[in-house]
């Protein structure tokens, strides 16, 4: 069976008869009514019904009409979208980062986006080398860390790692608060594999600082939830909520703690134009948002 079949029954269908579709198709009568018993053959079954000279599409035409069809929309679709890959573009991206980037930078970010852009896919991916994504077949990666060659990335921000205090906290009137105070209060923290919490981690360690008492939340909105509820002081880089009072938290050095994100991605795909444009675009409204990294 050849496509060509296909678009002959639908056309034969659609003009009510094989002359009028013949002209329709630029084909001579006797060899679209060639084409179609052909088709009748080897399909095995009838498509028309011939009596008195006429042609008509008969029970078992009528109902794999709607299956030819489709078909051919299929086989549109899929030329259409591989067209677009040839040129360098794409559809769909798959952006994976963690949980908190996607809420906060990518999703806000996407809002802003056209209707003729790709559409965006996202993976949550705390705890995930940036390499092991773009070997697994994700389009745009952003982590805290860059992966070797072949692949390529550009810094994409710099987003400050904050301590969260209840309103009527007594630090509520404060801007900022050394790693040094923090770890005399009781923290609020998230699991080890995201993104603030390797932050503090390391932070502690090149200050030799121990920790006392410590909560470990799920995600930073409950983390937020309980500094608002006064159980602690909740170190997380997401956007506050809850009416909480955020703290830059500083080194003795006077450092910021911050997360550093990087936005990677193959330089070799096919899809490679579309994916560096779009990094770049996802760092000018981070720019925009947040401040220059």
């Amino acid at each position: 069976m050849e496509l060509r079949h296909l678009r002959y029954l639908v056309a034969t269908a659609d003009a009510g008869s094989v002359s009028a579709a013949a002209q329709d198709l630029h084909v001579t009568q006797p060899g679209l009514s060639r084409q179609l018993r052909d088709l009748e053959r080897e399909l095995g079954v009838d498509l028309f019904d011939r009596a008195g000279g006429r042609l008509r599409l008969s029970r078992t035409g009528r109902e794999l009409l709607p299956r030819a069809i489709a078909v051919l929309d299929a086989v549109g679709e899929l030329t259409r979208a591989a067209a677009v890959h040839a040129a360098g573009g794409v559809e769909r991206l798959l952006i994976a980062a963690p949980g908190v980037t996607l809420t906060d930078v990518v999703a806000p970010f996407v809002a802003t986006m056209a209707a003729d852009d790709p559409v965006i896919d996202v993976r949550t991916a705390d705890g995930v080398s940036v390499g092991t994504l773009l070997r697994e077949g994700v389009d745009l990666a952003i982590g805290t860390d860059r992966p070797p060659r072949p692949f390529t990335s550009r810094r994409l921000a710099v987003l400050p790692v904050w301590a969260y205090v209840a309103p009527d906290d007594p630090w509520a009137s404060r801007t900022d608060v050394t790693l040094r105070e923090l770890v005399g209060r009781p923290l609020v923290v998230l699991p080890a594999t995201y993104t603030a919490r390797s932050s503090l981690d390391a932070a502690l360690t090149r200050e030799e600082l121990g920790v006392g008492e410590l909560v470990e939340a799920g995600n930073g909105t409950i983390a937020q939830a309980l500094a608002a509820s006064g159980r602690g002081v909740a170190v997380v880089s997401d956007d506050p909520r809850f009416d909480v009072v955020p703290l830059a938290i500083r080194t003795d050095g006077g450092q910021r703690l911050a997360v550093r994100l990087s936005a990677s991605w193959n330089p070799t795909a096919i899809t490679a134009a579309t994916v560096e444009s779009l990094a770049t675009r996802l760092a000018a409204y981070v720019e925009q948002v947040y401040g220059a990294p």
